[in-house]
């Protein structure tokens, strides 16, 4: 070696043992070659600096001859470094030796120079048996995919570090999925020196992934529990042969319901059927009780199993380790357990597959309950627990189809003017009042029979095997059951009810005709008689089909804005002056021709359109008069027919006010006219509404009045300013002298009350006279003019202006 002054090299002459001094004191400054053969004594020794510390020190020792004489020369030099750096290599070395995970040192021709343990535990492979290998070549399979090979190759001859996934595959021939990660070790130059390899066996953890994955592809399939509990079984057994699963639910009455254990027989599955969970019931049964799991290395021996000894448990299963099923609440919802054939409990890997297997399990139970749930709102009535009309759909044709030969009645209920209960006592009478309506069905039609809760108060009810006679007579049972006081909320209530029939096989033979028939026949039970029952008919199908056409129809028309409006006058009975004119919707159609109101208004309202015509009519007739208006022509008021459900909408005032300011019309040129139903409508809304509408400034007029439900005290509360006469006391008026006291009477309450007087269908001269001897306020009918176009009422008006003009009416 080549050593100058700044080496601390020391040299001990034989002359003076034990005097040391400097090289250069002997030798001089110049440089000193010292050459170390193998002879030369290396060695470590602990040495004190002149600061009094201590260290170590590598001691390298020659002889070397100094003026022909030997000299004996010590060099020493710090070795703190050099042991650093040996005991990081062996703590390295510790770390190598000491990890689980398969560890290789390869040189820069890809070749294994060192396995760690890890590495022959996981492959089997000495160390002398993969040194000098390519470990790809070594520890690849039948099974290992070729593109991934490749990948991995590829990406190590680039020298970057990755991680990948690795089929390899043992000494024995077992395949290993590994997960690899691959670190270059560079020289100064960057060069790759060395390539570590880090493989970790994910085997395990692959299947438990994969396991995760398909229960979660069978829960979103259309699988029952049941299916999905059978697969979960047979994968967890695929994953761990040596065992045998169960999974079992726990009812709300706290009781086993096994649902999958396809290795176990079924005779022991249905054994424990209903056992009550409890602190000796078993593995299953008694973790479910505990809310922990239950371990048993020792059934024929063990009392938590006495009880179930000799329920047909396969004598070749010996332990039973159970884990309870918890869902998100806490609440334990069934079991999952592992049955061995061992006196034995769980390794790592059963522990592994069952954590995995609980929170599947709770998921498949809480998707069940969710699925019954939603199956139970949209197949059942939530208030009564009847099924409703979409259950019906399910179930009648299977229903048909078992009493093809004996026949079906399907009977349609309607609990008569039942709105009444809701508006006067309350929708929670009303809801009370039907869920006693549905108990008294249940008691009555029971067994095959089905009982189903349409819409509102309407219920249906299906009886196979049941001629007319028989239909009949359980008719009238049900009526007689319906007609026994209801208790409602302290109120003591008489009600009745209405059926319609329809008969299988006569009336139809599939579920939504009969359906549609015994539909029909109630509507006609309703009109006719309440409180009845009606047969259903051809006549009457053949008029549902004309109505249900018509329906369509109308439908169409009022989207396509092909109704249109006439206006019939109002006027002063003597002087004839205008005092308005009524708004009628008309409707032409393009094939049925002209279609009377009287045909479509009936319609509109079973097809719940009559308050779309009553929007439309509202908006239209007062264009019109905004129209008038702007030609100068004075018509004094329009009157615009609502019926009583726009009245049950409080957005009804609003709107109102907003087509009058659209149209820049003043309250007081629009009347609204009501039917006297709207009286029975007590609702405070419904009032609300008539009130809002009236402080409007816009005219209320109460139509037909006398045909329905009038009374003095019903009049009295609403806020209107007009009473109509209905046409009807028109039609022998002259002869009829009992309609000439009503039509006084009601001239005379609406002057006492200062209210105007309307009377329709006003067809004779001698009519017109003898209501302005009553003191009449307003005539409208025939002998003045039929409803007319807008441009034939412009007409009319000028007619009527053009006769003023020249000889006077008498």
């Amino acid at each position: 070696m080549t050593a100058d002054r700044r080496d601390k090299l020391i040299v001990a002459l034989p002359d003076a043992p034990g005097e040391i001094v400097r090289v250069a004191d002997a030798v001089g400054d110049g440089p000193l070659l010292v050459e170390f053969g193998e002879a030369a004594e290396h060695r470590q020794v602990r040495i004190r600096r002149h600061d009094g510390s201590e260290g170590w020190a590598a001691l390298s020792e020659a002889i070397l001859q100094v003026g022909g004489a030997p000299h004996r020369v010590t060099v020493l030099h710090d070795a703190a470094e050099d042991l650093e750096s040996r005991e990081q290599l062996r703590r390295l070395s510790l770390v190598a030796n000491a990890t689980d995970r398969a560890l290789l040192l390869l040189d820069e021709n890809r070749r294994a120079i060192y396995a760690n343990p890890a590495f022959t535990e996981l492959f089997g492979y000495t160390q002398a048996e993969i040194v000098g290998r390519v470990p790809t070549e070594v520890l690849e399979g039948p099974q290992t995919d070729q593109e991934a090979l490749a990948r991995l190759r590829r990406r190590a001859a680039s020298g970057d570090s990755f991680h990948d996934e690795f089929l390899a595959r043992d000494k024995w021939g077992r395949d290993i999925l590994t997960l690899v990660s691959v670190s270059a070790v560079r020289a100064e130059d960057g060069s790759v020196r060395n390539i570590v390899l880090v493989m970790e066996d994910i085997t395990k953890d692959k299947q438990i992934e994969t396991l995760r994955r398909e229960m979660l592809e069978a829960l979103t399939s259309a699988a029952s529990l049941r299916d999905v509990g059978d697969f979960l079984c047979r994968q967890v057994e695929a994953l761990a042969p040596e065992v045998v699963c169960s999974f079992i639910l726990v009812d709300a009455e706290r009781r086993l319901r096994p649902l999958s254990a396809p290795s176990l027989p079924a005779s022991f599955s249905d054994a424990i059927n209903g056992a009550e969970i409890g602190p000796c019931c078993g593995s299953c049964g008694t973790a479910a009780y505990r809310g922990e799991p239950v371990q048993v290395t020792d059934i024929a021996s063990d009392p938590l199993w006495a009880p179930f000894l000799d329920l047909g448990l396969p004598p070749g299963l010996k332990a039973c380790w159970s884990s309870p099923i918890k869902a998100r609440s806490g609440r334990v919802v069934g079991t999952f357990a592992f049955y061995y054939s061992e006196n034995r409990g769980p390794s790592a890997w059963h522990e592994q597959i069952v954590a995995t297997c609980l929170h599947l399990c709770m998921i498949a139970i809480e998707q069940h309950e969710a699925n019954q749930q939603i199956a139970q709102l949209a197949h059942f009535d939530p208030l009564t627990g009847l099924p409703n009309r979409s259950r019906f759909h399910e179930d009648i044709e299977g229903q048909l189809r078992e009493a093809s030969e004996e026949g079906v009645a399907f009977f349609f209920l309607d609990v008569d003017r039942f709105n009444d209960v809701n508006e006067t006592l309350g929708h929670s009478a009303g809801d009370q009042m039907l869920m006693e309506v549905a108990r008294r069905l249940q008691r009555l039609f029971h067994g095959a029979d089905a009982v189903y809760r349409f819409n509102g108060d309407e219920f249906l009810m299906v009886l196979p095997g049941c001629t007319a006679a028989r239909a009949a007579a359980e008719a009238r049972r049900a009526l007689a059951a319906l007609s026994e006081p209801f208790n409602l909320s302290g109120v003591t209530l008489a009600k009745s009810a209405s059926i319609g029939i329809s008969l299988c096989p006569e009336n139809g033979g599939d579920g939504e005709t009969l359906l549609q028939h015994a539909g029909a026949a109630l509507s006609e039970a309703k009109k006719t008689q309440r409180g009845t029952i009606h047969f259903f008919s051809p006549e009457m199908d053949a008029a549902l089909q004309q109505r249900l056409h018509l329906g369509n129809a109308l439908r169409e028309a009022i989207a396509g804005n092909a109704l249109e409006l006439h206006y019939q006058p109002q006027l002063a009975p003597e002087s004839r002056a205008l005092h308005g004119v009524e708004a009628l919707a008309r409707w032409t159609h393009p094939t049925l021709g002209r279609i009377a109101p009287d045909k479509f208004i009936p319609v509109a309202e079973e097809t719940d359109q009559i308050e779309a015509i009553g929007t439309w009519s509202l908006g239209e007739a007062c264009r019109q008069l905004a129209l008038w208006r702007a030609m100068g022509i004075d018509i004094p008021t329009v009157s615009v027919n609502l019926s009583a459900l726009h009245f049950r909408n409080s957005a009804l005032p609003g709107f109102i006010a907003g087509v009058l300011d659209r149209y820049g019309l003043p309250p007081r040129c629009l009347t609204v006219e009501i039917t006297e139903s709207i009286m029975v409508d007590r609702g405070g809304r419904t009032l609300e509404t008539v009130r809002a509408v009236r402080d409007l400034g816009v005219g209320l007029s109460m139509d037909d009045f006398g045909t329905g439900f009038s009374s003095l005290s019903n009049i009295s509360r609403l806020p209107i300013s007009e009473l109509k006469i209905d046409r009807s006391f028109m039609q022998h008026f002259e002869q009829d002298g009992n309609a000439q006291a009503l039509v006084r009477a009601v001239i005379g309450i609406g002057q006492s009350l200062g209210l105007d007087v309307v009377c329709e269908g006003v067809e004779t001269e001698p009519q017109r006279r003898f209501l302005v001897e009553l003191g009449c306020s307003v005539v409208q009918g025939y002998l003045f003019s039929r409803p007319l176009t807008p441009d034939g009422l412009v007409a009319w008006l000028a007619e009527q202006a053009g006769a003023a003009a020249g000889t006077p009416r008498r």
